[in-house]
């Protein structure tokens, strides 16, 4: 491969252009970070595989907004597609994130984004709605196989298709998001995210929200409050609130000890799908920073929202959620000021007793990835004092 060439902004964007026969990306700026992130994957150290996934996967999120935008010319309805209330669950990363957006999911009054859908937002132009949806079939290929050739991966973060799944490709497509850093060694791209506005990544998820829920109606579904989940969203709940002003944030709390290590496990199998040298100690060196700067802002944010009077937000501890999650999902509910009803709380029991559950998961203590016990520690101290005291 040629690296300079293949990455080349102007290269994906021609790419996907030729594939789609379209032209238009839609309102939101995107060429910038763009550009940041394919300079930045030339000094990656990428594996011929590991560049040929992340240039594919650049070309599908060029290939989703031209056809997103395609949809919207073509319906302008779309556009007045009401995203109502949405409750937005977010934590680090192994918090119970997915265990409550799941449990939320399970109730009919509650719209989400499923696996599939967020991996093919956008359909073919000449897809039929009153048809079967191809995109479905090809979400549950793609599920096994991830299963079968990449169970580390699986393990850590199993994605079933028809579950209720985390929108934060949404983000990736605007090229403002932490997954890239996730799987490469990007320390321009990592340092330029630090001070990027982020509003155009919201817009651009509010933009797809419609077009999913709009595909919905055509497809007959009865059409809810929509519940998210996406942990990167801490570090942007001013964005995300900008975006959402009705929203209500559902805050999942852990010990950082189990949190860090296990993070930064995924981050190590992502790059080893992307490089042939994996260096633990610099992914767990990353990633500690780069919650701890997440966390730093989750905290002003939550400070200023309290100080405001106005904090719509409800924080869980993961013990609770996983011990008793019926009642901490009450908590939810009566914050909200939503019955939890019979119906409801029949399909979250339901949901949890035929649940998918995980396989084994590689290890991720903290001393692999460099880090020790008292380094996370001391780098969470406020948020423990803050969020979980009586942990002290």
């Amino acid at each position: 491969m040629d690296l300079r060439a293949d990455f080349s902004p102007t290269a994906l964007i021609e790419t996907a252009r030729t594939k789609e026969s379209l032209d238009d990306f839609g309102p939101w700026a995107f060429e910038e970070p763009l550009a940041v992130l394919a300079e930045d994957y030339l000094g990656a150290d990428l594996s011929e595989m590991g560049a040929h996934i992340l240039r594919a996967g650049l070309v599908h999120h060029l290939r989703m907004r031209l056809r997103a935008t395609e949809w919207r010319r073509r319906h302008p309805e779309i556009a007045e597609e009401v995203i109502e209330a949405p409750v937005v669950v977010v934590g680090m990363m192994r918090s119970g994130t997915t265990l409550v957006q799941r449990l939320i999911a399970a109730d009919p009054r509650f719209t989400c984004a499923h696996g599939w859908e967020v991996i093919s937002p956008a359909p073919r132009l000449d897809f039929d709605f009153a048809g079967p949806d191809p995109r479905i079939a090809s979400a549950l290929t793609r599920q096994e196989q991830t299963q079968q050739f990449m169970p580390d991966l699986f393990a850590i973060h199993p994605m079933y298709v028809m579950e209720a799944e985390e929108e934060i490709v949404f983000l990736d497509a605007a090229f403002l998001s932490h997954v890239p850093e996730s799987g490469a060694n990007l320390p321009t791209y990592r340092r330029w995210l630090d001070h990027a506005d982020f509003a155009p990544a919201y817009g651009h998820l509010h933009e797809m929200l419609q077009l999913l829920q709009w595909q919905k109606r055509q497809r007959g579904e009865t059409v809810g409050r929509w519940v998210l989940k996406t942990p990167v969203h801490l570090g942007y709940l001013d964005t995300l609130r900008a975006q959402f002003p009705d929203l209500h944030v559902v805050h999942l709390h852990r010990d950082p000890l189990e949190t860090i290590p296990s993070g930064a496990s995924l981050n190590a199998v992502l790059h080893g799908m992307h490089s042939d040298h994996v260096d633990l100690h610099r992914v767990g060196s990353q990633w500690i920073e780069r919650m701890g700067w997440t966390n730093d802002r989750a905290l002003a944010t939550r400070a200023a929202w309290a100080a405001s009077g106005s904090e719509p937000a409800t924080d869980l501890a993961f013990e609770d959620a996983v011990a008793r999650p019926i009642e901490s999902i009450s908590t939810v509910y009566d914050a909200i000021g939503l019955d939890l009803s019979a119906e409801a709380e029949a399909s979250m029991r339901d949901w949890l007793v035929r649940r998918p559950r995980e396989t084994g998961r590689p290890d991720y203590r903290a001393e692999t990835y460099g880090l020790s016990e008292g380094q996370i520690k001391e780098r969470f101290a406020a948020y423990e004092a803050r969020f979980r005291p009586q942990a002290g």
